[in-house]
């Protein structure tokens, strides 16, 4: 039986429009020969997201993004297909992620501890990571923070540094460097006394070596004087200050009876503080006696009678 032309041209374009469209499918990521699962998740915003981009799992790609749909709220509603061989418990979150530096995105399944797993039509939770242009942006806030510290600082340093600052840090570098010139002299006088004068320098060490080995060899003698003399001294403390105590009690006991016979109006010092009639007396006769005094220095002849020859007879 002999096939027309029309006729191969025909089963021709059918099997040309077929491998065009498995191919077309295949070039989208669609596995042609298998199915897989569906499953939604409903964005906020999409970044970039186009379909046939990868569904991973630890960065291992298990499905792809099969179909995306603009929602009449604005949201975008977008069908994965992943591979039945891959179990996904129903409290995954499908994180939208970028996937490199250039903006590139994918789905990012961060698998759920749930026992239950999702079906074939089943809604995950959906997520959106931080792009890292928002990662970066509070770094970048950071930088441009110190960015405008660092350039304070360095208008008051220009500030601060003018001439007499200059002329001022100049001439502390060369205190610093006269410094240092002085200290290397004096090291080197320091190298040649040491040099001059070593064997006396050895001799020195040898002796401070051969008492710090007498005091260590006698460290234990050494140590019971000092205990000795520390009791010793603890001792004569002791007796020295229970003597004063005594000495001060029975100063304190002989003014106390001094002062009681004084008030009780005995010895004189004690009649003369309480007898007010002898005060009285003593101050009469004080009085009487100053007057008396007086009186023969006023008239010394009332109270003389010399006669150079002798006493006139009556």
């Amino acid at each position: 039986m002999k096939i027309a032309n029309e006729t191969k041209v025909g089963i021709l374009a059918v099997v040309a429009i077929a491998i065009l469209i498995l191919g077309y499918s295949f070039l989208k990521g669609n596995d042609v020969f298998s199915s897989d699962n569906t499953f939604y998740a409903t964005y906020e915003r999409v970044d970039g997201l186009t379909e046939s981009k990868p569904i991973l799992v630890n960065g291992y790609q298990i499905g792809r993004v099969s179909k995306m749909q603009l929602l009449p709220d604005g949201r975008i509603r977008t069908e994965f297909k992943v591979k039945r061989t891959y179990a996904i418990p129903a409290n995954t979150v499908a994180l939208l992620a970028s996937t490199d530096l250039l903006g590139g995105k994918a789905i990012v399944f961060e698998l759920g501890d749930g026992s239950a797993y999702a079906k074939n039509g089943d809604e995950l939770t959906a997520g959106i990571q931080k792009n890292i242009m928002e990662q970066v942006e509070p770094i970048q806030k950071k930088a441009q923070d110190i960015a405008a510290v660092l350039d304070s600082v360095l208008s008051s340093i220009n500030n601060t540094i003018n001439k007499d600052f200059q002329r001022d840090f100049n001439r502390s570098i060369n205190s610093i460097a006269n410094s240092l010139q002085n200290l290397e002299g004096i090291t080197r006088q320091l190298d040649g006394l040491v040099v001059s004068e070593r064997n006396r320098i050895s001799h020195i060490m040898g002796n401070v070596e051969s008492i710090t080995n007498n005091l260590k060899n006698n460290n234990e003698r050494i140590g019971n004087v000092l205990a000795n003399l520390d009791s010793i001294t603890d001792q004569v403390a002791k007796a020295n200050f229970a003597q004063t105590i005594l000495s001060a009690n029975k100063a304190m006991s002989d003014f106390q009876s001094i002062t009681d016979r004084i008030n009780q109006g005995e010895g004189s010092i004690g009649m003369l503080l309480n007898d007010n009639q002898l005060y009285d007396n003593l101050n009469q006769a004080s009085q009487n006696l100053e007057e008396l005094i007086a009186d023969m220095k006023a008239r010394p002849g009332r109270y003389v009678h010399f006669s150079v020859f002798g006493r006139k007879r009556d």
